[in-house]
């Protein structure tokens, strides 16, 4: 659902149909992007730019709201494993294929807010870890990390990406 303004100037929903489609990823999670904007900031006008395919790579200066489903990692079989991790490392850049010991390390150039919605999934840093659960929200520096879905049903959360830039 999508509120704007009508012709009168008054507050309406200005969509209210499906959502884009969800996109799965070789390991069976489910990604479905709500909103993507190119550019911040954004016009309260501006109509959302999302393509019918989930683009996994976030605007280079804009923002994207997204829907991720994440299986439990029991059902991620070892192919499809290597498959994302290598598709990773096209959209990540070098040194996150290897992952190091955590399968799907890698580093983002954003700050990404998460919520988790329903389930419970483990961040996974280069040191330390922690569980997030049901109401649960993280603020992802740009920090190498991995997510992993120790439970035995799907994890759903919804995360908000906007483009970081490193000073080093």
């Amino acid at each position: 659902m999508v509120t704007g303004v009508n012709d009168e100037g008054r507050s309406v929903v200005s969509s209210d149909g499906p959502a884009s489609p969800w996109t799965r990823r070789p390991t069976g999670t489910l990604v479905m992007e709500l909103w993507r904007e190119d550019e911040l900031p954004i016009s309260v006008n501006s109509e959302s730019t999302l393509e019918n395919e989930v683009v996994l790579a976030p605007p280079a200066t804009g923002v994207v709201v997204r829907t991720t489903v994440f299986p439990p990692d029991s059902s991620i079989s070892a192919e499809a494993a290597a498959a994302y991790a290598a598709a990773m490392a096209d959209i990540y850049g070098p040194g996150n294929a290897e992952g190091g010991a955590v399968p799907g390390m890698h580093t983002t150039e954003t700050i990404d807010v998460m919520t988790v919605i329903d389930g419970e999934i483990w961040a996974v840093m280069e040191e330390g870890e922690t569980v997030l659960r049901a109401g649960d929200t993280m603020v992802q520096r740009g920090t190498r990390h991995a997510w992993q879905n120790r439970s035995d049903r799907p994890t759903t959360v919804v995360t908000t990406m906007m483009p970081a830039h490193r000073n080093d």
